[in-house]
């Protein structure tokens, strides 16, 4: 059986006026962060959204151009729209909005929605896209069981304390037979092939320290850290799927690789781990690390961004699968 929340909330979707605009945002340590989830603590602010930007043009590349994996054509197909409905896609943690954009100009006979902690999206988008204002950790989703296709969450596992329940949430309002898919990067680094810690015998100690702290700050708030490499358990355990699919890629940091587009992949890697770097500031700052202590870490991280002396990489993880129908 699939888990279903007795009965749902009313909507709890933020309305956005300009004259409150600000009560979305707050400032932490210098960067403008959301208001609304205090487990999230990347900033929300014009760098970030650059930062955005490139996560998605490189997920692009690794998908070969593609904005999905898993039969998405086929369950967007105009055939499938249900008598009286729309088909409609989710975009959980949509940031800039730039995937939901991307879809709704992909399948103009669809209703794409995104929803994130903050209104970061541009104002003009395709007439079926549409962008909301929700915390996403929260005990029941505000949308109703079997009202979407597909449901797309990417890079936000940071925020969410309960994935488990998360997933079984996503799987309450996915319809049957539609598709869900998860992209998460792996918090550990990869030197040369190989995923290392600051105890390995390793060329990029600084790397590994900043991103052990991050993982340490991140489990301080409830976040689990393993999340990423466990989610196709994770979906498959919700009971709703008969088969989930778990891929995951090495994505090179820098410039170091040969092949004409893996070296353009390493190159959005490397500016968007470059943005990344200061963006920890205010976890690293909150969760309780002296300033110096946190300035050595970036910078010692920077070093070896700048500087490297081994192939660095990092892991991102792929989840795609179909509810039953």
């Amino acid at each position: 059986m699939c888990y279903c929340c007795p009965s749902p909330p009313p909507v709890q979707l933020m309305s956005i006026r300009p004259d409150d605009y600000h009560r979305f945002f707050r400032t932490v340590y210098g960067r403008r962060c959301n208001a609304l989830n205090n487990r999230y603590l990347l900033p929300a602010d014009e760098d970030e959204l650059k930062r955005f930007d490139l996560l998605h043009r490189l997920t692009r590349f690794v998908l070969g151009g593609s904005n999905y994996i898993g039969p998405v054509k086929q369950v967007l197909s105009p055939e499938r729209k249900p008598a009286g409905d729309k088909l409609r896609v989710l975009d959980l943690g949509t940031g800039g909005g730039l995937w939901a954009i991307d879809m709704a100009d992909e399948f103009p006979h669809t209703e794409v929605t995104g929803v994130d902690l903050a209104p970061l999206q541009p104002e003009w988008v395709p007439v079926n896209c549409s962008f909301e204002v929700c915390d996403l950790d929260a005990h029941c989703l505000p949308y109703e069981s079997n009202s979407f296709d597909v449901v797309h969450a990417r890079n936000m596992h940071a925020g969410i304390s309960n994935y488990p329940h998360f997933l079984h949430e996503l799987s309450r309002i996915l319809r049957p037979g539609g598709v869900l898919i998860l992209i998460e990067f792996d918090l550990r680094p990869v030197a040369d092939g190989i995923l290392v810690s600051s105890q390995t015998k390793t060329d990029m100690y600084g790397w590994c320290a900043l991103t052990e702290e991050i993982q340490r700050c991140l489990g301080a708030r409830g976040v689990d850290i393993a999340v990423p490499e466990k989610m196709g358990v994770l979906a498959y355990e919700t009971g709703c799927f008969p088969e989930v699919l778990q891929q995951h890629a090495d994505i090179p940091i820098g410039f170091w690789p040969k092949d004409p587009t893996m070296l353009t992949v390493g190159q959005l890697a490397w500016m968007n781990f470059d943005l990344l770097v200061l963006a920890v500031k205010p976890l690293l700052l909150s969760s309780g690390l002296p300033e110096s202590r946190v300035k050595m870490l970036m910078q010692d991280a920077q070093r070896d961004l700048y500087q490297p002396l081994a192939q660095m990489s990092t892991r991102l993880h792929f989840v795609h699968a179909v509810k039953r129908a």
